[in-house]
């Protein structure tokens, strides 16, 4: 049985010309890129190239990357490595949202609870947008740092951020952006976004997993987590992890020469999914705003099905999809993302999420169909 993965949001399969680029790093190129001699030159050329490979995707310079084992630690370096370099007694207050990736809202509440700042998490409306009127009122002469993400894990629903990245601008609050799941789905131009800090992933993009970046506006200033030797500018000890940085370079190279492409065929095979679902299911809820969400990802609930069963069922006929953030799996808690869009407890358990990518086919979106009908059809007999 031939399966069909349609989790692209919790992580992306390896695209064939990334993993021949980071081959070589294993074995023939190897050097530790600190190292003078030419092994460690090889090695240190090849992260350079692919520093600036990434940089161009975002619209960034080069110097204003710096590679992290992952987007939550992108995240934490951001929020946490800023709030360190302030370092002084007043008081501080931190304005995010109550959908954002576990990475950023665990970390947030960690904060509060320690009392190291005040927190606000904005509410958002029954399409997943955060909630405008209160994001504006929620500046107070204490703000000192707005995180927010751009495309949520969950539904997809691009938020709108330009006006409050504007407002915060304004009063000379810095800003940080959790891009992780936008990046490869919709533009990520640090300049047309306007904020001071951004989390990427590689995984995301059909590299590998243990690579993420962060983007830091040139000039500002943060402290790093982790201490030790000088890379990363001083942000973020520890040897590079070559072959990864090497892959990551690779597929965003790829993604920046079909940009447009990718996002058409994620669309049509997205709306295909979309279509038959209305057409062939009934009692559906389409959870979050589609129109202004990534083109690849759809959130439905399905009435009266408990979702972590169909998964279980579908899984078993060969189709791989989700109930929600891959980070949270193994919660019993509804997800907090549609709770917080108004969904009740019932809806939010029977809430399924696909996810498709580039390598996705038409007739694996009306495979899936077939068994999605018959698999809800038995569901709802019992």
């Amino acid at each position: 049985m031939k399966r069909i993965y349609l989790d692209n949001n919790a992580t992306t399969a390896l695209r064939p010309e990334a993993l021949e680029e980071m081959l070589p790093f294993f074995r023939e190129h190897f050097g530790n890129p600190s190292s003078l001699h030419e092994h460690g030159q090889k090695a240190r050329a090849a992260v350079d190239k692919a520093r600036m490979k990434v940089a161009g995707l975002i619209g960034a310079r080069a110097d204003e990357i710096i590679f992290t084992a992952s987007g939550s630690e992108a995240n934490n370096i951001a929020i946490s490595g800023y709030l360190s370099y302030l370092n002084d007694k007043r008081q501080k207050h931190i304005i995010s949202s109550s959908i954002e990736h576990k990475s950023v809202y665990a970390l947030c509440k960690a904060i509060e609870e320690k009392k190291l700042a005040r927190l606000t998490f904005l509410p958002v409306d029954n399409n997943g947008k955060i909630n405008m009127e209160a994001a504006l009122s929620s500046f107070s002469e204490d703000t000192v740092l707005v995180s927010l993400m751009l495309a949520n894990n969950e539904t997809g629903v691009i938020q709108p951020l330009a006006e409050i990245i504007h407002e915060a601008r304004k009063r000379g609050i810095v800003t940080h952006v959790d891009a992780v799941q936008a990046l490869g789905k919709t533009r990520v131009n640090v300049s047309d976004i306007g904020a001071d800090m951004l989390s990427i992933s590689a995984h995301k993009i059909n590299a590998p997993k243990g690579i993420g970046a962060l983007y830091i506006r040139r000039g500002l200033k943060i402290n790093p987590l982790i201490y030790g030797g000088g890379h990363e500018r001083g942000l973020r000890a520890g040897t590079e992890n070559v072959p990864a940085i090497v892959a990551f370079g690779k597929a965003a190279e790829i993604l920046a020469s079909d940009f447009d492409g990718i996002i058409a065929h994620e669309l049509f095979l997205r709306n295909r999914l979309l279509d038959g679902i209305k057409k062939r299911i009934e009692n559906i809820r389409i959870n979050g705003d589609i129109s202004q969400s990534i083109p690849n990802t759809l959130n439905v609930s399905f009435t009266g099905v408990e979702a972590e069963a169909l998964l279980t069922r579908l899984d078993m006929r060969g189709i791989s999809v989700s109930t929600g953030s891959a980070c949270s799996s193994g919660a019993s808690e509804p997800s907090r993302v549609l709770r917080a869009m108004g969904l009740d407890a019932s809806a939010a358990y029977s809430a399924v999420r696909f996810s498709v990518g580039y390598d996705n086919t038409a007739d694996e979106i009306d495979e899936t169909l077939n068994i999605l009908e018959k698999t809800i059809y038995e569901m709802r007999k019992i």
